[in-house]
């Protein structure tokens, strides 16, 4: 299995003395502290689906070297990043990819029997979740932090609510109730937010001295270099398309 460009990067930290990781951590975590609450903080990487790697079940082998479906492109490359034996965050920045798109193509591919399901009910429920599978309360109800009878609970005071002609958000009656907190809501929320951004690791963000494959290095700065182009047109596309509506607003 080729190795990532960002498990490069991790492994090069790690060769950093004792006391620079420790400032490191303790500075990162502050950092994750402000926004993320606990559970996601101290997630294992067993339980997290951005480290998980995903395997083809025989259906999957088949329909990728046979490709009968006629599916999108997009799945076919999926399929074959899986394959090669990357987890989701590889299969993500390799393509340029947002982990949302990633998950829905996971959650199609689970439903399909291309892959096999993960073991881990929470790498399968986050999935859910940042694909839209799931609304927060059935997230929190999937992780074991709810139960059934908080859910429909919750649900039923929402719509008696609604029907009295109040706008009461879901997650804030859950938080009122004192299922969960609001830190849990705030965490959840940033994470989907996140889930829908591009980011590009680019090789400038590699401390000097790593030593990579010269071919790998090229064939990736190439890349990125391509994306950014194709970024930079769509940015300019998207503001001829504004400049457009403003005009034609007046």
């Amino acid at each position: 299995m080729k190795k990532s460009l960002l498990d490069t990067f991790v492994e090069k930290l790690f060769d950093f003395p004792l006391w620079v990781k420790q400032v490191i951590y303790i500075r990162l975590r502050e950092h994750l502290e402000t926004f993320l609450s606990e559970d996601f903080i101290n997630e294992r990487s067993s339980e997290s689906f951005h480290l998980y790697r995903p395997t083809l079940s025989y259906i999957g082998k088949t329909e990728f070297l046979e490709r009968q479906s006629g599916l999108d492109n997009n799945l076919y490359t999926f399929l074959e990043l899986v394959e090669e034996g990357n987890d989701i965050i590889t299969i993500a920045l390799n393509n340029f990819w947002t982990i949302e798109e990633v998950a829905k193509y996971f959650i199609f591919c689970c439903e399909q029997n291309f892959i096999k399901l993960p073991s881990s009910n929470k790498v399968m429920v986050m999935a859910g979740y940042l694909a839209g599978k799931y609304r927060t309360g059935e997230y929190f109800k999937r992780i074991g932090k709810i139960n059934i009878e908080q859910l429909e609970h919750t649900i039923r005071i929402q719509r008696e609510l609604r029907e009295k002609g109040e706008r009461p958000k879901f997650v804030e009656l859950m938080i009122e109730f004192g299922y969960i907190t609001e830190a849990d809501s705030k965490a959840l929320l940033v994470v989907k937010e996140q889930a829908t951004r591009r980011f590009i690791l680019d090789v400038s963000l590699i401390p000097e001295g790593m030593s990579l494959d010269g071919s790998s290095v090229e064939k990736y700065i190439a890349e990125v270099n391509e994306l950014k182009q194709e970024n930079a047109k769509f940015k300019a596309q998207l503001n001829k398309i504004l400049l457009f509506l403003k005009k034609n607003a007046k």
